[in-house]
């Protein structure tokens, strides 16, 4: 049997446009749908190399912009790339920092030869191009990387989305011919916001590049879910079938399940660690704020259910009473928890998957979940997922 190639991803089991698949990278197999902790800068906040393994993470993902700033990528390749550098030895992706486009807009300006940014470390001056960005990423020797795009923001003028998706695909060419390594794998990202017409664009100038895989772009940047979710349900089913569909900068508990149920495969957000240093515990009934007063009396888990550290040995009394102390245990504690629980989230996405049954799994999460009726958006996107796609 000839040797597989580093990166290879085949679809196993289809139910509704959900899909199973199995996704091989030079790290090692992983298994999807999944969702991505984010260690924008080497690490996912609070969490050690051994806590993200234990609690299920099968990809990391890092950021280009603040590496390249922070310690400088030639440090990290010193290292051996992401892995030797971070310690987590697993697969990483990395952001080409076409984010920071959009979230410093006060402190960049945009041409076509690419990005001047202000550094918001020390205000000097940052040139990132899609040669550069390439470049960046390759030191940093993540095994998924992605193209230099333009993620415009929510409102912005059509005219505005138009150009901008031009750009990104033109970006995305330069960016193909600056790669030189072949044991990583580049994504294209599909840019247009919530237009219908401006997805097919972009579709159309992205897709013929046959990159090993597609991110939905341009979305979770202000917009309501109602808007959000026909945009994704949209683009996904455009994707090609055979290629690992990602939904960018996407990771609350009910964007996963209506995402996967639409048929993208790969998720990330900061969400799990940021709401968990604020105080917040995720379940199947909602957050759960241990700021509470009502929380410092509670001598049960966060979730009975959840088979984290967290759960397994601390109820949510002391983890409130963590809080209140201001010892950072509270908040290692809720993120370690919160990404085990979107793991899990996951997880048992992918049983209902292969057993056939993810929409009526869906609407009986759902109904706990929201503590009632489903929200529109929610119902709608599990009615389209159980549509079948058009030839």
């Amino acid at each position: 049997m000839p040797d597989q190639p580093p990166f290879y991803f085949d679809v196993t089991h289809h139910d509704g446009r959900a899909r199973l698949g199995k996704l091989q990278t030079p790290h090692g197999e992983v298994q999807t749908p999944l969702f991505m902790p984010v260690g924008t800068q080497g690490t996912v906040k609070g969490l050690s190399p051994r806590e993200l393994q234990e609690t299920g993470s099968q990809i990391v993902l890092s950021n280009t912009y603040h590496l390249m700033l922070r310690p400088g990528e030639e440090l990290v390749a010193a290292h051996g790339g992401l892995q030797g550098f971070s310690g987590y030895p697993g697969p990483f992706l990395t952001d080409s920092g076409g984010f920071q486009v959009m979230s410093l807009g006060h402190l960049r300006k945009i041409r076509e030869e690419g990005v001047t940014f202000k550094s918001h470390l020390d205000g000097r001056q940052i040139e990132l191009s899609p040669e550069r960005s390439i470049q960046v990423q390759e030191a940093l020797g993540a095994d998924i990387i992605m193209a230099f795009d333009e993620c415009p923001p929510y409102p912005a003028e059509r005219d505005y989305m138009q150009r901008s998706l031009q750009r990104t695909a033109r970006w995305l060419e330069r960016c193909l011919n600056a790669k030189t390594r072949n044991d990583q794998a580049l994504f294209a990202i599909v840019q247009g916001g919530i237009f219908s017409d401006l997805r097919d664009e972009s579709l159309a100038l992205t897709i013929p590049f046959n990159t090993p895989g597609f991110a939905i772009g341009g979305l979770a940047v202000g917009e309501p879910k109602e808007e959000m979710y026909p945009a994704v349900a949209y683009t996904a089913a455009r994707l090609p079938e055979n290629k690992p569909r990602y939904l960018m900068g996407v990771g609350h508990p009910e964007d996963l399940v209506a995402g996967i149920a639409l048929g993208v495969d790969m998720f990330d957000c900061v969400y799990p660690t940021r709401t968990g240093r604020f105080g917040y515990a995720l379940t199947d009934r909602g957050r759960i704020n241990l700021n509470a007063s009502a929380a410092r009396t509670r001598l049960e888990p966060i979730d009975a259910d959840c088979d984290c550290y967290a759960c397994r040995n601390f109820t949510q009394a002391y983890i409130a009473h963590l809080l209140r102390a201001e010892e950072m245990l509270g908040p290692r504690l809720l993120s370690l928890h919160n990404v085990r629980y979107l793991h899990r989230l996951v997880e048992r996405i992918r049983e209902a998957i292969a057993a056939g049954q993810l929409d009526a799994w869906a609407r009986s999460w759902g109904a706990v979940y929201f503590q009632g009726a489903l929200p529109d958006w929610f119902a709608a996107a599990l009615s389209t997922a159980a549509e079948p796609l058009s030839e």
